[in-house]
């Protein structure tokens, strides 16, 4: 399915196997975005293009599951933000996944469309950015979910915190360089959430 807001919209491309689930969610983006909803793998590869801004992933689908879907997105080489929406509490194993957020159900209107727009707005910076919001994205989901003794134990995350204050240093020059005022809002605004 796709609801067409203008033709100027950003496309997020919906993939969840509960199809009511999918068109609520669809329900909830379709005033500022154009919207296509998979309820499979498969079919969510047939919908993706290059007009497809942001990708909402569930990751328990029959077949090809949204891990899979992820791995051929980046596969393929398409540009698009990803957002795991899923019932799969996480685990270390996000560390190493290709996402930009992640969300577990029950997720708000609200949370999901913020979420969304968040995601494709950090589309404007570049590479250092996106892999920064990605790895924060991943530290506070598993210190949300994760004891401190476990963090502290546990190599990959001492490696993603490492990682991030690299990036940290990174991403403050390239704040630096912004032109305009409005450019050093945006990205401040960014940074501080």
């Amino acid at each position: 399915m796709s609801t067409d807001v203008t033709k100027d919209a950003p496309v997020v491309l919906v993939v969840d196997d509960e199809p009511q689930l999918a068109e609520l969610f669809a329900t909830w983006l379709d005033e500022e975005w154009t919207v296509r909803t998979a309820n499979d793998g498969e079919e969510a590869l047939a919908l993706l293009d290059e007009g497809v801004a942001v990708a909402l992933l569930d990751r328990r689908m029959p077949g090809m599951s949204g891990d899979e879907v992820l791995d051929e997105i980046h596969g393929t080489g398409y540009d698009c933000r990803t957002i795991m929406v899923t019932a799969v509490d996480p685990d270390f194993d996000i560390i190493e996944m290709g996402f930009d957020d992640y969300l577990v159900k029950p997720v708000s209107k609200e949370e999901l469309t913020d979420t969304v727009e968040h995601v494709h707005r950090r589309s404007q910076y570049d590479e250092i950015m996106r892999e920064y919001y990605s790895l924060a994205s991943k530290r506070a989901v598993l210190e949300t979910e994760k004891s401190a003794e476990e963090l502290d134990g546990n190599e990959e995350f001492r490696e993603l915190e490492r990682r991030l204050t690299e990036l940290r240093d990174a991403v403050d020059e390239t704040v630096e360089e912004l032109r305009t005022h409005e450019d050093f809002a945006a990205a401040f605004r960014d940074l501080d959430s």
